[in-house]
């Protein structure tokens, strides 16, 4: 079972995606939150493995409150967002989010985007991708990263490519027929070489470069 976090200051957003995220599905809802210091001390006594972070909450908002989580190594965050929190996407990406969907997503997708930042996978949803690339593309301007990118090998532009298709490490690894840890060195030295700091980072990036 998937141990999730729920973290919205709305009760009825909440009830919705307990009811998305049921249980036949491999889903456990361990806690509800509705602001992100609520979030932050539930993340401690529960042990999610997912955390679905809503960004404007009252009180500590989601941005904070991912950021902190990243700063205990904690669970890693998807947030929800809605057509109007543009301003607010760029420090959810710089603060760590490991994925980014709408909160009018269909059940099926918030299901999927739900697997996949759990099983370690980075999560875009295509409706936000122009969004997150352009608050990118403001953190990252262009002049150094074009240079930085032919630094990348043949192997590491492929695991590159498979993390932005949202495949996570063990996918990965089966799909180039090399071992979990040897996923983990390129992701590695794909961060360092182009200077990012996570996996939501990086997709952005390969999307932003043509890289897929």
């Amino acid at each position: 079972m998937i141990k999730v976090l729920l973290v919205d200051d709305q009760p009825l957003v909440r009830e919705g995606l307990g009811r998305i995220l049921r249980p036949q599905d491999g889903f456990d809802i361990v806690g509800e939150a509705s602001d992100g210091a609520e979030a932050l001390e539930l993340a401690g006594t529960t042990q999610p493995d997912v955390v679905l972070m809503d960004i404007r909450m009252r009180g500590m908002d989601g941005v904070a409150a991912t950021r902190e989580l990243r700063h205990r190594s904690g669970p890693p965050v998807l947030v929800l967002t809605t057509f109007d929190d543009d301003e607010v996407l760029a420090g959810a990406l710089a603060a760590g989010a490991a994925g980014f969907i709408l909160k009018e997503s269909s059940a099926d997708d918030i299901v999927r985007a739900t697997h996949a930042v759990a099983g370690g996978a980075a999560w875009l949803d295509p409706a936000v991708a122009p969004r997150v690339l352009l608050a990118y593309r403001t953190a990252h301007p262009a002049a150094g990263t074009a240079s930085r990118a032919e630094e990348l090998s043949e192997r590491e532009v492929e695991v590159l490519r498979l993390m932005a298709r949202g495949r996570n490490n063990r996918e990965i690894a089966e799909q180039l027929f090399i071992s979990e840890a040897t996923v983990k060195t390129h992701i590695t030295h794909i961060f360092t070489k182009l200077d990012l700091r996570d996996r939501a980072a990086a997709i952005a990036y390969a999307f932003d470069r043509g890289v897929v």
